[in-house]
């Protein structure tokens, strides 16, 4: 066991440093959590362990889902004491968003790990292009849809954000601006909106993980606690680094920069598709 859990460590340990400082920062900067960067790090690092590849995205979203509680909060204060958290939007959205979560985190313990990896991959690519090609996101104005209509949105938002391991910055910041947010603003209640994502997400991903034999040593059901206990420290830490760069360069340029790094993202997913195929 102790042969096991070292040879673990010695495996992820430097792809989970990585992880938790550049998550840290793009959860600061870009309210998203982490999952973004941890999941594929996590996924490339576990995969070296031999595991079979539909677990190693199973393992990388749960525990994902597990870091981001604490990087939400670290994040979402700072975005607190800027001003840039929409307090009656996380009340009307808190409620459907646990739906999704419930609904994606279920669904991504049982379905295929490549077909997760699918999904991450395509909802990446989508939501870059549109971040780098649609204007707007300067202006506070949101849109005055009626309460159903934006709990379905949450719903939505939960249901991909768990499936993906990510704290749901990658969904709901550009859905917010869509609906009218100005960009800092959509930031900073997203970051928020990952700890009510990631608590139940990790908690269906622990459940579902149980009695699943071949995980690595220090896992409980589909949470490695090992990579956990790398990363989350470096998230808290450089999170606020990233809060601090998110209200200091133009909004424009806060845009493209949630743009590129999910192109990036997507296109080395993508890649490791076709290898699992």
């Amino acid at each position: 066991m102790e042969d096991q859990l070292g040879a673990l460590v010695s495996t992820i340990a430097l792809p989970a440093i990585a992880a938790g400082i550049f998550g840290g920062i793009l959860a600061g900067l870009l309210g998203v959590g982490g999952g973004i960067v941890i999941v594929p790090a996590l996924y490339f690092a576990l995969s070296l362990t031999g595991m079979d590849a539909g677990q190693v995205m199973q393992l990388s979203v749960g525990t994902s889902l597990a870091t981001i509680i604490f990087t939400s909060l670290s994040s979402s204060w700072g975005h607190y004491q800027r001003g840039a958290i929409d307090f009656d939007l996380l009340k009307l959205w808190g409620p459907s968003i646990l739906v999704g979560v419930v609904l994606g985190g279920i669904l991504g313990g049982v379905v295929s790990g490549l077909a997760l990896i699918a999904v991450f991959a395509i909802v990446a690519l989508l939501v870059a292009l549109d971040m780098m090609l649609r204007g707007g996101g300067d202006i506070d104005s949101p849109r005055s849809f009626s309460k159903p209509v934006w709990g379905f949105f949450g719903v939505v938002a939960g249901m991909i954000s768990a499936m993906m391991g990510i704290g749901g910055g990658t969904v709901c910041v550009p859905l917010l601006s869509f609906l009218g947010y100005e960009i800092r603003r959509a930031v900073g209640t997203s970051a928020a909106i990952g700890f009510i994502i990631g608590l139940p997400g990790a908690i269906t991903y622990i459940l579902t993980g149980f009695g699943q034999e071949n995980l690595p040593p220090l896992s409980l059901g589909y949470v490695n606690i090992a990579a956990a206990l790398i990363i989350i420290p470096l998230t808290m830490v450089f999170a606020r680094v990233g809060v601090a760069i998110a209200h200091r360069i133009p909004r424009r340029a806060l845009r493209l920069t949630f743009g590129l790094f999910l192109l990036a993202t997507s296109i080395r997913m993508f890649i490791d598709l076709y290898r699992a195929i």
